[in-house]
């Protein structure tokens, strides 16, 4: 197990291009850690720095206190699982995954207890270890490359997108494999992705990265409800959160640029009192939004909008209600079946709770209690 810390972080290239810029990050013993954000956004940079395949331009990378900068990959005690797997196609999966430890000339005894070990986790038999990459499924492959980290006994797992290449189905369980994996090794573990769905089902700590800058770190759960700003809100969640532009006034209206009002309830006023006359965005969840064709007594006319269903994405035990309302695009998010269909004319309630306040200048958050 290790704790890892960035302090300062940075990477430019010789183009003078900044990928990653004033990274600062402490990584607690057996966190599972995700750097999720767009393409280009320096999250694998970021973990290639701590592999030691790139070099760090400014600031330090330390692994259990001693600072790396200037070790290279093979002194750093870490294991790391590629996209593409990486493996030898012409050795069995045993010589696969121990091919590291006859490198660093480790006793055979050890060797075999290690690949027991490693075998009796991932579910492989003496029948997958003596079989070549190419005869293996997509899983297998990956279930291979997972093996060949997990037997070395690293102190710092890195995993660059290793789920890219599998079909949706295969992702999903492999993503509980991972984490099961996780959960037995108990080795810290740096995981880099694109796809918000695993950040926010496998991590720890999400850290949420665009243009080579941290936009916020916590965990998945207090991400999703509290975005610290306008890029994580929509990053974060599927679909993603509906935005609203208006203008906030001190009476708790929130006056649309078609002259059409939303009101606020009283006890929130108090938090925006200093925005008054300020360009603000709502942001509300597609599941905080309730969606139908007549009054609702239990919820306010004050906050919803009329609306035209446009689409229906039907999804077994869920749909998406995609609306035109007066020009503003509003994506509900239905669990139980609705009887609005394609077409309707419809009034979507928004959620006087779960919301939040956006400054359309800054981008960050108008803070609540949480």
């Amino acid at each position: 197990m290790a704790y890892i810390e960035f302090k300062n972080v940075g990477k430019t290239y010789p183009n003078k291009f900044v990928a990653v810029k004033g990274f600062n990050l402490e990584i607690n013993q057996k966190e599972f850690i995700v750097l999720v954000g767009p393409s280009g956004c320096g999250k694998t940079t970021t973990l290639r720095m701590v592999a030691g395949l790139e070099e760090i331009t400014t600031g330090t990378i330390g692994i259990n206190g001693q600072v790396v900068n200037d070790l290279e990959p093979k002194d750093r005690n870490i294991a790391m699982v590629f996209q593409n797997y990486a493996l030898y196609p012409h050795m069995t999966v045993l010589d696969n995954m121990t091919y590291g430890l006859k490198y660093h000339h480790i006793d055979k005894e050890e060797i075999k207890r290690r690949v027991g070990e490693a075998s009796k986790i991932l579910g492989f038999d003496d029948y997958l270890l003596k079989r070549k990459p190419a005869e293996l499924s997509g899983g297998q492959r990956q279930r291979v490359a997972l093996g060949r980290a997990i037997i070395r006994h690293p102190a710092v797992f890195l995993m660059d997108e290793p789920l890219s290449n599998l079909d949706a189905k295969l992702r999903v369980q492999m993503r509980t494999e991972i984490s099961k994996i996780h959960d037995e090794v108990g080795a810290t573990t740096i995981y880099v992705t694109h796809d918000q769905t695993e950040a926010m089902t496998m991590a720890s700590r999400i850290v949420v990265m665009d243009k080579g800058v941290i936009q916020q770190i916590d965990t998945p759960e207090h991400m999703y409800d509290y975005p610290y700003n306008l890029f994580v809100a929509g990053f974060i969640g599927a679909p993603a959160m509906n935005m609203i532009h208006c203008v906030y006034h001190r009476d708790g209206v929130l006056a649309l640029e078609d002259g059409r009002r939303l009101t606020i309830e009283a006890e929130d006023r108090q938090y925006y009192e200093k925005h008054d006359n300020k360009k603000v965005i709502l942001g509300i969840r597609p599941e905080n939004c309730h969606l139908t064709k007549e009054g609702h007594e239990h919820l306010s006319d004050d906050f919803a909008l009329d609306g035209k269903v446009r689409l229906i994405e039907l999804l077994g035990a869920e749909s998406y209600e995609y609306l035109d309302c007066a020009g503003i695009p509003i994506t509900t998010r239905t669990i139980h079946k609705n009887p609005i269909n394609k077409g309707d004319a419809a009034k979507v309630y928004f959620n006087q709770v779960l919301y939040a306040l956006f400054d359309e200048e800054t981008g960050l958050r108008i803070p609540r209690e949480e």
